[in-house]
């Protein structure tokens, strides 16, 4: 089995080793080396990505007790230069100990323990054991995290025999086989067993900011981001915020008044524009009432779409027994609409619209379509026309 160099030291980005296996894959090949600083997925961290004498190495597993690095090709020489992904490898240590710490401060300060952790390219959440968290524990329990930041403590990494274990004061203990642990402890505040990597010192994390949450099967998902990440966030934000700010010619700070004040004028315009449609509505159904033949309306509108006649269609269809057929220009719809029983409009489309490359439908009450052509909605209408008439 390969020495694993990431556990003796996890900052180590290049190391000479030698090609011990090859296996053939399906979509590779997979090595083995005699040592290896690539971290295999496992314990809710992702594997290191890097190249073996510049071959790109595609994916890190455990199998069986040995790790397995995935490559497209086959390198020269069995002797190869190995380098790790340090930008990926830095973030996972900042993400995973920023994890432990925000894990080990919150059954501290609530006691809420975290039953699961996930660490994705872009996502970093732990479930907590509680159905919600307020905005004030959100907001304490970010503040502690970084005051306990700031104050640097060491984190060391060291193997115990399971035996052992009941006289670690661990955070949580392990269901494990393994007859030997390996323990992650953050000075004075966290002792967990974890086979990933971590960084030195607290401060190395820099910041934690917690994003959001949301409510999963009874737990809560806590999304948050350490580091590097966290910086790119904020800087984000502000980019955001600035870009509003100047968008509104008002300063960061009353921005979200801005965007209050612009939905209640927003709400108002709306609310001004139905009673102006209503009162078309009105206008036009009373114009429209005079095209009928006997209870059956058909209308062509050049400019408007199905959705701008809703007010209209009701008007019209207070009137018992009335059957409407509207079509669209704007983009080649049909409705059929009728407020009797004589007419059952979603059975009729059902039967038409295979016929002319129509695709919609509806309830005996109403029915919609789209059409790919006019010619096909033309000629759909015709036929509508033909059996509402024969009815």
């Amino acid at each position: 089995m390969a020495e694993r160099l990431y556990y003796s030291n996890p900052y180590i980005k290049t190391w000479e080793t030698e090609v011990i296996e090859t296996r053939s894959l399906s979509n590779g090949y997979a090595l083995t080396l005699k040592q290896t600083a690539f971290y295999p997925e496992g314990g809710g961290q992702p594997s290191d990505y890097g190249n073996i004498a510049g071959i790109d190495v595609k994916d890190v597993y455990e199998e069986n007790g040995e790790v397995y690095h995935i490559v497209n090709t086959l390198p020269a020489q069995t002797n190869v230069t190995c380098e790790i992904n340090w930008h990926r490898r830095f973030d996972h240590m900042q993400q995973h100990s920023g994890q432990h710490l925000l894990s080990a401060l919150l059954i501290d300060t609530y006691d809420i323990h975290t039953v699961s952790f996930h660490l994705g390219n872009e996502a970093v959440s732990i479930d907590l054991n509680v159905p919600q968290l307020s905005h004030e524990q959100l907001l304490h329990i970010e503040k502690v995290v970084n005051d306990a930041i700031h104050s640097n403590r060491h984190i060391k990494t060291y193997e115990v025999k399971k035996e052992e274990l009941h006289t670690l004061a661990l955070r949580k203990v392990p269901d494990l086989e393994d007859e030997v642990v390996r323990i992650v402890e953050i000075e004075g505040i966290d002792v967990s067993a974890c086979c990933g990597t971590h960084v030195n010192q607290i401060g190395e994390l820099g910041l934690i900011k917690l994003t959001k949450t949301e409510k999963q099967r009874g737990n809560t998902r806590l999304f948050f981001k350490c580091g590097m990440r966290a910086l790119a966030d904020y800087q984000q934000s502000q980019e955001i915020v600035a870009e509003l700010s100047n968008k509104f010619s008002t300063s960061r700070e009353l921005v979200v008044e801005r965007i209050k004040k612009l939905e209640t004028e927003q709400k108002e315009l709306q609310k001004q524009l139905e009673e102006l449609k209503n009162e078309n509505a009105a206008y036009l159904a009373s114009e429209l009432e005079s095209k009928k033949e006997g209870s059956f309306l058909y209308h062509h509108f050049e400019n408007r779409t199905l959705k701008d006649v809703q007010a209209l269609t009701k008007q019209l269809l207070q009137t018992p027994d009335t059957t409407l057929l509207f079509s669209f220009s704007s983009d080649q719809k049909v409705l059929l609409a009728h407020s009797g029983s004589g007419v059952k409009c979603g059975e009729l489309y059902k039967e038409l619209l295979p016929l002319y490359d129509g695709k919609g439908g509806g309830g005996p009450k109403q029915a919609q379509a789209s059409f790919s052509s006019s010619e096909n909605m033309n000629a759909f209408i015709s036929a509508v026309k033909e059996k509402i008439t024969e009815a």
